[in-house]
């Protein structure tokens, strides 16, 4: 509340200021600690086993979307993720190994942010948080939600989830190596990429992956049409392009060579 209060003005990012400095601390954290790890971790681990491990981090934290599929009222989709969590959860070894999705029971995202936005609660200022990254104030929630929703949480034994949620980030960050090495190596202003980049993909997500309907509609109208441009003044126009001896300023054939 107290953020919302002080983003009453200005541009989309009235946050700015803050944001950046908690940006910078995040790239010099991930600069000095969190990328060495995450190329030590693909050195270390084959391609097969990482693809399984974000498989089963994944299956873990599925209630949430199955969660918030029921307060949106999707109960539909809801049934579909229940089915997903309880396929892939037993025929696929705790998650490690996604046999959900050929059996036509594909992967939704959803979150708190989601549900307030379509209950109609306004997004709020960007916000960049320590340690984890870009976010929103309406998807703040998510944060805590995301926790007693994960089945991680109810194991009760730290000496268990403490090193699965270490491993969880570790191999989430090493597969973002090539997105964050894409806006390092392309982004003229990299906050104002990953601020953009975010917003978009939140505003994907909550259109349901569709465009939105405005955009859709500024892409059926006709180009734009007017009255024709004037012709040039004669000094600016290209020069006749003349026929191999012909004389200039005369019509005719063109004079026989000698």
């Amino acid at each position: 509340m107290a953020l919302a209060g002080c983003a009453t003005t200005g541009g989309p990012d009235p946050l700015e200021p803050m944001n950046r400095q908690f940006y910078a601390f995040n790239s010099g954290t991930d600069r000095l600690i969190m990328s060495p790890v995450a190329r030590a971790y693909k050195a270390a681990t084959p391609k097969p086993l990482r693809a399984s491990l974000t498989n089963f981090f994944h299956n873990v934290a599925y209630p949430d979307i199955i969660v918030n599929d029921l307060l949106q009222g999707r109960i539909g989709q809801g049934a579909d993720d229940i089915g997903r969590f309880l396929i892939n959860s037993t025929v696929g070894v705790l998650g490690l190994f996604d046999v959900a999705t050929p059996l036509g029971l594909k992967a939704h995202v959803e979150d708190a942010g989601l549900t307030l936005g379509r209950w109609g609660v306004e997004r709020g200022p960007y916000l960049v948080l320590p340690f984890v990254g870009p976010d929103t104030l309406r998807n703040t929630p998510s944060l805590v939600v995301g926790i007693f929703t994960n089945v991680l949480y109810y194991i009760g034994n730290p000496a268990v989830t403490i090193p699965l949620t270490v491993l969880d980030v570790i191999n989430a960050r090493a597969n973002a190596s090539a997105e964050l090495r894409y806006m390092r190596e392309n982004a003229v202003d990299r906050y104002v990429f990953m601020r953009d980049a975010y917003l978009q993909h939140r505003n994907f997500l909550q259109d349901g992956g569709h465009l939105p309907l405005k955009a859709v509609e500024q892409m059926m109208l006709p180009p734009a049409t007017g009255p024709a441009p004037p012709d040039p003044p004669l000094a600016d126009r290209a020069p006749a392009v003349r026929a191999p001896g012909a004389v200039p300023g005369r019509s005719g054939a063109p004079a026989p060579g000698r």
